[in-house]
């Protein structure tokens, strides 16, 4: 395959909420080019983009997949990406590396809640973006309606360039208002004829919006607008390319691509208008220094991709942002300072690798076994230093506890689980000593699913979920009093140590404790959130300076083992006011011991108080669904704090204990047929209810009964 220069190249990310038609678009695409010569179906199972076994089973895009196609002189790199937000960590790592954002709406059902995430994606990347309203041939497809919705939902810059006309015989028309032209698509490619009479008005009316809005961002083609009153097509074209450049406006097109009816009109204009990597602004890297796209620049890579292959290993996508890359060159990896071999490069197509011998900034590609590089790793030339900002993934909104039925395979589950993570940057998880369970962050029921069908059918682990032990806290609301004696003899040296102290709840900026001699302080910020302060109030030497330690050693032990359920305590205050030792019997042990124990003493009579973890969650639906959301939070012992409008939904705010979270993605996508997406932080802890904390503490009781027994 011949090497595109940089001002040759097009990146462009198909973008939209599941439904819309991006991998038909995509094959639509590569048929029209000529890049295949016959196109596949969602149906068949047979599309370039979906070759992955789980989306032929599934019938939609997990992956992003990356195909190539020429136009016009012109290569075409494509990105088709997933539609459901489970997987938008497969969005931002397309958008980071393209240049064109395409947005398919679907005709039938408008702008859907998922193209709200992809436009906020497109605003903070600044990425020129495109709109395509899809499936324009359906039955209830309605192209005003949607068009009025993408301007109430992204702004009066968004503009139509095309718009569509049914005819009485079931013809498709495409009135382009750019070029002012008509497309009449029956079969075969499409003819082009004069915009018949009854659509003059219209198209022209249109046609002025466009031209004004074009003017309005190109301050020289504004004064030319007003002093002449039209702009020509190629001041037209160049107007929308600079103002894409700057994010600034946005034109709508239309087509089928089920039908592939105005693919091709689209594609002209993908690669007329639509800007090329060494048009955009320079590239700010991690220094602040500024990197312009140039293929007589500096040689550097950035890998936005990983993609594990049974019997090849690794393959490393990557953008060329700066010089030329070549078979053989090394490459210094800027993360690890490890020299990293180029053996291949390879093009990707869907399932399909094609080698090249080089390739030139602006452009995609891949290479296989590299040893030490990862997704957001930068490689570049010896002799510089150039890194990029990593990308941002999103934070996880669910958590699950995950094991294996044969705990002889916990350890192979540990290699998979680092291997998904490679490929799947939105995908965390950890080892929690606390809660004794490995835990898996994820973004959702179907990112749950995705993970758990690898885990079985690539890696052949049977694997179980279930929802994490509750991370509960201890604390206290009283202050309590307590003495408690350590006293062991059996022949030869023994143990003593007496230990008084007083336990209080602590907050910010409390008092010193009343009535107490305070020797010494110690304030201690614990590892799983909250304080413990320490006071020395010792007088009269009772307990010598050097077993405090020891005693605050047995606090800390008992605040980790908390004694109402074993969970972490938190937030108290403890000073040790007296005591007593032996001359010969006493030492660390014993007052480490008598400390534990007066805490523990103390502690249940402090009225002690179990917390649960609440999270913030932020639902956005339509109208329709807020009723049911609410009553399903509510259930969920939810505390609804606001709603608010934003655009065409409304934003519901509450917060939820975690107990009750569990099943919260798919419960949600149930209750609004996968219109409504979600975000859960972590907010505060607040006490359980009584009856709560009744059952908890009896269960922790029975639980350490039996492992007595």
């Amino acid at each position: 395959m011949n090497t595109f220069d940089t001002n040759h190249v097009k990146n462009i990310a198909l973008l939209g909420h599941s439904g819309c038609g991006k991998t038909t678009f995509a094959e639509s695409m590569l048929f029209e080019s000529g890049a295949i010569t016959r196109r596949g179906s969602i149906v068949q199972n047979n599309t370039v983009s979906d070759y992955h076994e789980l989306e032929k089973q599934r019938g939609s895009s997990v992956f992003s997949s990356l195909m190539h196609t020429t136009w016009r002189d012109f290569k075409i790199n494509i990105i088709d990406t997933p539609g459901y937000d489970d997987f938008v960590g497969e969005v931002i790592s397309a958008l980071r590396v393209s240049e064109t954002g395409v947005i398919l709406l679907n005709a039938e059902m408008g702008v859907e809640v998922g193209t709200d995430i992809i436009w906020e994606y497109t605003e903070k990347f600044k990425t020129p973006t495109i709109f395509v309203v899809n499936q324009i041939d359906k039955a209830n497809a309605d192209f005003e309606k949607t068009l009025g919705e993408a301007k109430t939902h992204f702004g009066p810059n968004v503009v139509a360039v095309q718009y569509p006309v049914k005819t009485s015989t079931g013809e498709i028309q495409i009135i382009d208002v750019l070029n002012m032209v008509m497309y009449t698509y029956s079969s075969g490619k499409p003819e082009k004829n004069a915009i018949p009479d009854s659509e003059k008005a219209k198209a022209e009316e249109m046609h002025r919006d466009l031209v004004e809005a074009i003017a309005a961002n190109d301050e020289g083609l504004m004064e030319k607008y007003f002093e002449i009153g039209e702009l020509t097509e190629d001041e037209m074209k160049t107007g929308l390319h600079l103002s894409m450049i700057k994010h600034d406006l946005f034109p709508v097109f239309c087509a089928s691509a089920e039908q592939n009816i105005g693919v091709g009109r689209i594609m002209s204009y993908i690669d007329n208008i639509c800007p090329s990597a060494n048009e955009m602004p320079p590239i700010l890297t991690s220094s602040g220094k500024e990197l312009k796209c140039s293929q007589n620049g500096p040689a550097c890579i950035f890998v936005f991709k990983t993609i594990i292959e049974p019997h090849i290993g690794e393959l490393s996508l990557f953008k060329v942002y700066s010089g030329k890359i070549s078979v053989g060159m090394e490459l210094v990896n800027e993360n690890t300072e490890i020299v990293e071999k180029i053996n291949q490069l390879l093009l990707i197509e869907g399932h399909n690798r094609v080698q090249v011998d080089e390739l030139m900034a602006g452009d995609i590609g891949a290479t296989i076994k590299l040893k030490s590089t990862h997704v957001n790793n930068t490689l570049h030339g010896k002799g510089v230093n150039i890194e990029f900002p990593p990308i941002d993934f999103p934070i996880p909104n669910m958590t699950l506890a995950i094991s294996t039925i044969n705990p002889r395979d916990e350890e192979k589950l540990a290699q998979a689980l680092h291997i998904l993570k490679e490929e799947d940057a939105s995908l965390s998880t950890e080892v929690s000593s606390e809660l004794k369970q490995t835990l898996l962050h994820c973004q959702g029921d179907l990112h749950l699913r995705t993970i758990e069908w690898k885990l079985k059918n690539i890696h052949k682990l049977d694997i179980q979920t279930e929802f994490p032990k509750v991370p509960y806290r201890e604390t206290i609301q009283a202050q309590a009093e307590a003495i408690y004696r350590h006293k062991k003899q059996s022949g030869g040296a023994g143990q003593f140590g007496e230990v008084s102290i007083r336990i209080e709840p602590w907050y910010e900026g409390m008092p010193e404790p009343k009535g107490l001699n305070v020797r010494g302080r110690e304030e201690i910020d614990l590892d799983w959130g909250g304080k413990l302060v320490f006071f020395n109030c010792i007088v009269g030497g009772a307990i010598d300076a050097r077993f405090l330690p020891a005693i605050l050693k047995g606090v800390m032990e008992k605040m980790q083992n908390g004694p109402l359920t074993g969970s972490f305590a938190r937030d108290i205050r403890v000073s040790v006011f007296d005591g007593k030792m032996h001359p010969v019997d006493s030492n660390d042990i014993s007052f480490k011991i008598a400390g534990q124990q007066a805490f523990k003493q103390a502690f249940h009579d402090a009225h002690p108080q179990l917390l649960e973890p609440l999270y913030k969650i932020e639902v956005l639906c339509p109208v329709d669904y807020v009723g049911a959301v609410m009553g399903d939070l509510q259930i969920r012992l939810g505390i609804v704090e606001g709603i608010e409008t934003e655009g065409h939904f409304q934003k519901i705010s509450a917060k939820v204990p975690f107990s009750q979270m569990h099943d919260y993605s798919s419960g949600l996508r149930g209750l609004t047929q996968g219109r409504a997406r979600y975000v859960m932080t972590f907010a505060e802890y607040a006490p359980v209810s009584f009856e709560i904390q009744k059952k908890l503490v009896e269960e922790h009781v029975h639980k350490n009964t039996e492992e007595l027994v």
